[in-house]
C-alpha cells in the first residue's frame, strides 16, 4: 500500500530547507478569451470559471475566477504560493490560437514561463504560420495530433509540408510538444518524425495517456535519446482515485522501468485540473510519496525540465505559510 510522510516531514525536508527541489511545471495553459470551434461544436467562456465546451457546461477553471481570464498574474499568484519556479505554457485546439497573449507573456515574463506557439493545422498552410512563429521568437511549437484524427477529420502529420515545419524546428533548436491520440493510432507518424528528424526534442503530452489502452507502447517512443513525457493531467487521469493518488505513483515508477525517470516531467494541466484540488496539491502527492527517493523527485519535479527547456535564471521562492496552518 502507498506511504506517504507527514506534511509536517514535508514541509521540513522540503518547503523549509535548501534541499527544496526545484519545480517547474512542465504542462500548463493560459488565455484571456475562449472563444473556438472544435469539429464543429463550440467552446466559449461562461461566468464564474465555467465553458460551454461542446455541448456541456464543464467548470474549466476555479469559480473564484470569475471574470474567467485565465491571465499570467493569476498563474504566477499560484506559483509563488506553491513555490513553483517556472512554468511550460503549451496550447490546446480547445483554447484557441492564443499566440498573441503568450507571445507578451514569454517576453514580459521570460525568467518564468517557456510558451508554445500554436500553428492551424487542420488546413494546409500552416508551414508559413511556423515560420512566422519562429521569427517572433517562439521556441516550440505545440501539435495536438490527437484532434487530427477523429470521426470528422484524419490528418496525418507526416506528409511533406508537416516534415518541412519539423525540419525548420530541428535546424533552429525549437520544441516540438505533442499529444497523440490514445494506444498506438499514430505512433508510426511520430517514429517517421524521430527517424528524420533525430535531433529535434520531442515532449509527448498528458503522460501518453498512461491509464489507457496500449500507454507502454506511446511510452515506449520516449525510448529515443530526444523524446520525453510531460505528466500535464495526470491528476485528472486518476481524479476517480483522487488524491494523494497512489496508483499515479505506481504509473511514474512503471513508466521509469520502460523509458528511465529522466525522461519524465511534472505538469500540472493548470487551470483545468485544480478546480477540484489546490495547485500545489498537483505536484505534492509526488513529493510525500516513500516510493520515490529524494533524486528521483528531484529529476521529475524539475530538472528534467531544465535540461528541455532551460530556465536558467528562475527565482528563489521562500515559503508562506498559509492561515489554516
Amino acid at each position: 500500500m502507498e506511504k506517504f510522510i507527514s506534511e509536517a516531514e514535508c514541509r521540513e525536508r522540503y518547503y523549509l530547507t535548501d534541499k527544496k527541489p526545484v519545480i517547474i511545471d512542465a504542462h500548463s495553459h493560459l488565455w484571456l478569451w475562449q472563444h473556438t470551434v472544435v469539429n464543429g461544436k463550440r467552446i466559449e467562456q461562461l461566468p464564474n470559471g465555467r465553458s460551454s465546451f461542446m455541448g456541456n457546461e464543464v467548470q474549466m477553471m476555479n469559480p473564484w475566477m470569475r471574470d474567467n481570464y485565465n491571465s499570467a498574474e493569476k498563474f504566477l499568484a499560484n506559483m509563488d504560493f506553491a513555490q513553483v519556479e517556472g512554468a511550460v505554457v503549451t496550447q490546446e485546439f480547445i483554447d484557441g490560437l492564443q499566440n498573441d497573449y503568450l507571445e507578451y507573456v514569454g517576453r514580459r515574463w521570460q525568467d518564468r514561463f517557456f510558451v508554445f506557439g500554436m500553428c492551424e493545422f487542420r488546413k494546409p498552410g500552416f508551414l508559413i504560420e511556423a515560420q512566422v512563429l519562429l521569427r517572433r521568437g517562439f521556441k516550440g511549437i505545440k501539435l495536438p495530433a490527437a484532434r487530427l484524427v477523429d470521426d470528422h477529420i484524419n490528418i496525418r502529420f507526416d506528409t511533406e509540408e508537416f516534415m518541412q515545419m519539423f525540419r525548420l524546428m530541428e535546424e533552429n533548436g525549437m520544441v516540438l510538444a505533442i499529444e497523440l491520440g490514445e494506444g498506438t493510432c499514430q505512433n508510426e507518424q511520430l517514429e517517421t518524425v524521430i527517424k528524420e528528424c533525430p535531433n529535434l526534442k520531442i515532449v509527448l503530452g498528458h503522460f501518453c495517456m498512461v491509464n489507457r489502452k496500449d500507454w507502454q507502447k506511446q511510452m515506449a517512443l520516449c525510448s529515443h535519446k530526444n523524446v520525453f513525457t510531460d505528466m500535464g493531467g495526470i491528476t485528472w487521469l486518476f481524479n476517480d482515485e483522487y488524491y494523494p493518488y497512489p496508483s499515479a505513483i505506481s504509473a511514474v515508477k512503471e513508466a521509469a522501468d520502460l523509458v528511465g525517470m529522466d525522461k519524465i516531467l511534472w505538469g500540472s494541466d493548470y487551470p483545468r485540473t485544480i478546480s477540484n484540488i489546490t495547485y500545489r496539491q498537483s505536484y505534492d502527492w509526488i513529493l510525500k510519496s516513500t516510493e520515490l527517493t529524494d533524486t528521483e523527485k528531484r529529476m521529475i519535479l524539475g530538472e528534467n525540465a531544465r535540461k528541455v527547456y532551460g530556465f536558467d535564471n528562475l527565482p528563489v521562492l521562500p515559503y508562506v505559510p498559509s492561515m489554516s496552518e
